[in-house]
């Protein structure tokens, strides 16, 4: 085996950590004896020579010797090198044609693609491996580079009447799909099979992959009750015996063993679930009902899937979520730890749509201290799941379990962060801030870590009783400390909104306005005092001299109103910038200065249609413009109006993307009702 790979200059070529010259190591570990060897090689090929998809010429130059370990029947875990080739030669990268040639990345990309379609013949025989695992890759492989759409039909198909394996199956249909996605112009004949196998008699698992593949390719052929059926299936899939979806494998430290022990309990089920909820896309109100079903599900396998499944639906569309994320809720409560942690951890991402689900919080809450504070074994404590959702959905019952967070022996450095949720509620809160801010070390390592979500909530709260506190670090914080200048930000900040009961941080704020933070300094010195000549000069400077800032500047000029007309000239210049932001903040500045909505307008649409994540800063503008943004209001009805989450990338991630598209929602509606 590997005859040949001695003579390759591998020391010559590079992977994503540099030169290439331990690659034949990984190589010969893929076929070693030892499963745990096996394993870091597959980890090492992933993490260096298959960088997050990256093809290098290392990479190329692995291609014929992988082809050479899939041949090797003795060998095992063979599946896991074809999912290798698979994602070697484009994945879904490149359905929608071709690669041409060219150099450098992308020809790598265009000669892995080709080098993997050379070799395809080989995935014809793993069709009938003896591992049900190779078995379970191969179509995959088949299909996308096999070239012979006609062969590739029939061989799937022969196969689909010789497989008995129950876990084999379904790959078979998911390779029926693939096919018809990619050949349009001979789909028809995979579209009956998928058809002929999401019916009776087949067995649930094969229906189920079939109906979630006519759904991707074929959606006018899915039956009219695909909810109940969907249902149904998956009720009858849970009933039958599980069969181990893969031998045991070796407990290791690599990242493959890592996700394999987060994988859910029934994988091969979410994933069949799955496939159809990504293929019904925005059909809100049927994946509702199906998540339904799953949540009601005997088996909390499914309701575990569910759940992850749900979240996926709640990031990326809008819609009517409040029995869903009850039914969320209801989970919280369960026994089984890994549906309590998943719903909760859910739950956090959703914010003021969490609500319905807030009793069951409150309930989890209050049953022990490791659902308020999550102690992790490396690392700082971070606040539990069930608390964070229970603040961020704004529940006031929220507010005495913080206070008790607050007052104990360790607070996670984020706790700052929520109590911008609980609105008025939380003020019963600031004193313990303060406290705590007050114990806060001048000179640490994890002083930025700890003051800022500190400062960053009684700013919120306005607790102007804090002040002695923030100026007591603006002063002793060494000018070598981490970060130095982002705390002085936040400390100028928390300050500005403490509003003219801290008058008495003046005298410091005045010596930060030559500084990194002038900007900063700046807007709380108007906070404070009103007096536009103390600050104006250094805004206009800041404008227009310091691009980082210029932003920031454009903002705090426009909540000036009337006393900035001097930055006028400027801030026209800036709202023909090409930078979008600028652009964005400079429309909202102009029309808080001037009235003016000639300029603005013009500005704000273009921002809008370039970047979505500048209209809930130009909503907000809208709104405070009134009738005279009226000739902008069609971007605001066409907004609401849109299903998708403004931010939302399919199967994105993220806490904040349901958070800031429910605050875009609210801030379309008030610019409406201000007319």
């Amino acid at each position: 085996m590997f005859t040949g790979m001695d003579e390759v200059g591998w020391a010559s070529m590079k992977h994503a950590y540099g030169s290439a010259e331990d690659v034949p190591e990984l190589l010969r570990g893929l076929a070693s004896a030892c499963p745990q060897e096996r394993e870091r090689a597959l980890d090492g090929m992933y993490g260096a020579v298959h960088h997050q998809g990256d093809v290098y010429d290392s990479t190329l130059a692995c291609i014929p010797f992988l082809f050479e370990l899939v041949g090797h029947t003795e060998l095992h875990d063979r599946g896991g090198v074809v999912e290798l080739l698979v994602s070697i030669g484009g994945g879904d990268a490149f359905d929608d044609g071709p690669l041409e040639d060219g150099d450098g990345a992308e020809g790598n990309y265009a000669m892995a693609r080709t080098a993997v379609r050379s070799g395809a013949t080989a995935f014809i025989g793993l069709l009938a491996d003896r591992d049900p695992e190779v078995r379970r890759a191969a179509p995959t492989a088949l299909v996308r580079f096999l070239g012979q759409p006609e062969h590739v039909l029939g061989l799937l198909t022969g196969r689909l009447e010789e497989e008995e394996e129950e876990r084999v199956r379904p790959a078979l249909a998911e390779g029926l799909g693939l096919f018809a996605r990619l050949h349009p112009a001979s789909a028809a004949p995979a579209v009956e099979y998928l058809v002929e196998l999401g019916a009776a008699p087949h067995d649930p698992g094969l229906r189920l992959a079939a109906l979630g593949q006519l759904a991707g390719c074929a959606p006018d052929r899915l039956p009219a009750d695909l909810v109940p059926t969907v249902v149904a299936l998956l009720r009858a899939r849970s009933q039958r015996p599980r069969v181990p979806e893969q031998p045991e494998r070796p407990d290791t430290d690599t990242l493959i063993g890592h996700l394999r022990r987060l994988r859910p309990a029934d994988e091969e089920g979410g994933h069949l679930l799955r496939t159809l909820h990504t293929a019904l896309g925005g059909r809100t109100a049927d994946r509702i009902a199906l998540l339904k079903g799953q949540l009601s599900s005997d088996e909390s396998a499914d309701r575990c899937n569910g759940v992850w499944m749900a979240a996926g639906l709640l990031r990326e569309w809008r819609g009517s979520y409040e029995e869903l994320v009850a039914s969320i809720g209801e989970q919280v409560v369960i026994e089984e730890q890994r549906l309590r942690d998943a719903a909760a951890s859910v739950l956090e991402t959703l914010f003021g749509l969490a609500a319905p689900a807030a009793d069951h919080l409150a309930a989890l809450v209050a049953t022990g201290p490791e659902h308020r504070i999550r102690q992790w074994e490396r690392g700082a404590p971070t606040l539990g799941a069930p608390l964070k959702a229970l603040a961020r959905a704004g529940d006031p019952r929220a507010v005495a379990v913080l206070a008790e967070v607050l007052d104990g022996p360790v607070v996670p450095p984020e706790t700052g962060y929520e109590v911008q949720h609980l609105g008025p509620a939380a003020a019963t809160l600031a004193p313990l801030l303060r406290e705590r801010l007050r114990e806060v070390p001048l000179d640490a390592l994890d002083t930025y870590d700890r003051a800022v979500p500190l400062l960053f909530a009684l700013g919120r709260l306005g607790h102007a009783p804090a002040v002695p506190e923030m100026l007591r670090l603006l002063h002793g914080a060494p000018e070598g400390l981490r970060s130095r200048e982002w705390l002085v930000r936040a400390i100028a900040d928390a300050l500005g909104r403490c509003g003219p009961d801290a008058r008495e941080a003046i005298p410091a704020l005045r010596e930060l306005l030559d500084g990194g933070s002038a900007v900063a300094a700046a807007d709380a010195l108007w906070s404070l005092e009103g007096d536009a000549e103390a600050v104006l000069p250094t805004l206009r400077r800041e404008l227009v001299e310091e691009p980082l800032h210029a932003r920031d500047a454009a903002e705090a000029l426009g909540r000036l109103g009337p006393a900035a007309r001097p930055a006028l000239p400027a801030l026209r210049g800036m709202a023909d910038s090409g930078k979008v932001w600028l652009r964005a903040s400079a429309a909202g500045a102009l029309w808080d200065i001037a009235g003016d909505p000639g300029p603005v307008l013009p500005a704000l649409r273009s921002a809008w249609e370039q970047n979505a994540h500048t209209r809930t800063l130009l909503a907000d503008c809208l709104t405070r413009m009134g009738r005279a943004g009226a000739p902008a209001h069609d971007l605001l009805r066409t907004e609401l109006a849109t299903p998708r989450r403004h931010q939302a990338r399919a199967g994105g991630y993220g806490s904040h993307d349901i958070s800031e598209d429910e605050q875009l929602l609210r801030a379309c509606r008030a610019a409406l009702d201000a007319v």
